[in-house]
């Protein structure tokens, strides 16, 4: 199947992440902060990335993304937002309204249920094996 990169500081969020991923037979990666998650993307070319937004920092996440967009060989691999920033911060993200400047496919509110993590995460993949069949490139 799928191999999935999970960026977060939160061990039972990786471990959450993890135990669900891996019923659904993907291949699961982790990373604890944006620095170690953008190395280990450019490294493993995974088929998704699950990237919290508060680690070292407000907006460690945010700028992860950023990077990752920018960097040629993984440009194009989704990206889940995890994020409690709404319940920290009392800034709710939405796709309409925010997805022009957040370089992401797609955000959720933490908690998350496994439910789904599985229908956002089947989503993404799907999205990602059109972007490969668009450009002709084999998988």
């Amino acid at each position: 199947m799928a191999k999935i990169l999970c960026v977060d500081d939160d061990r039972d969020v990786i471990e959450f992440c993890k135990a669900t991923l891996e019923t659904m037979g993907h291949e699961i990666l982790t990373a604890r902060s944006g620095k170690e998650g953008f190395t280990k993307a450019v490294e493993e070319k995974p088929d998704l990335i699950l990237l919290d937004v508060m680690m070292d920092d407000t907006t460690d996440g945010l700028q992860t993304a950023y990077k990752l967009r920018g960097e040629e060989s993984i440009k194009f691999t989704p990206i889940l937002m995890l994020t409690s920033i709404n319940q920290k911060l009392g800034y709710n993200f939405k796709r309409e309204s925010d997805g022009a400047y957040l370089p992401v496919d797609d955000f959720v509110e933490k908690p998350i249920s496994s439910k789904e993590l599985m229908e956002k995460s089947k989503h993404l993949l799907g999205l990602k094996k059109e972007e490969v069949n668009v450009n002709g490139i084999s998988e």
